[in-house]
């Protein structure tokens, strides 16, 4: 595990994985990764992680940790995921200052 400034969660974000874990009761441990596909090229994936696994990259806040596999660092680096609520619904968004242009749905960039 590397606990780096490469990534980070907002306090929005951290409260709202730490709201849905306690509701499943799994661990406030929060997975981003990255997928080819989407309609810019590459689509981000979240998920409730059991566990930090072995060469992830963490960001840790408000007893939140949020875990980055190696490969998808490479495309999220200094990234933040942050929990937003509008009128369209809410969700989890990354302001990713690697991406080159994205999407209207806002889940997918490209390079």
């Amino acid at each position: 595990m590397i606990e780096t400034a490469e990534i980070d969660i907002t306090p929005s974000a951290a409260a709202r994985v730490a709201a849905i874990a306690q509701k499943q009761g799994k661990a406030p441990i929060l997975r981003l990764a990255v997928d080819g596909g989407g309609c810019a090229g590459f689509q981000y994936r979240f998920g409730l992680a059991d566990a930090v696994e072995a060469g992830d990259t963490t960001a840790v806040r408000d007893g939140v940790t949020l875990v980055v596999d190696e490969v998808s660092l490479d495309l999220v680096r200094g990234s933040a995921v942050d929990f937003v609520e509008s009128l369209g619904g809410a969700s989890f968004q990354v302001t990713n200052p690697n991406a080159a242009s994205g999407c209207g749905c806002g889940t997918s960039f490209s390079i």
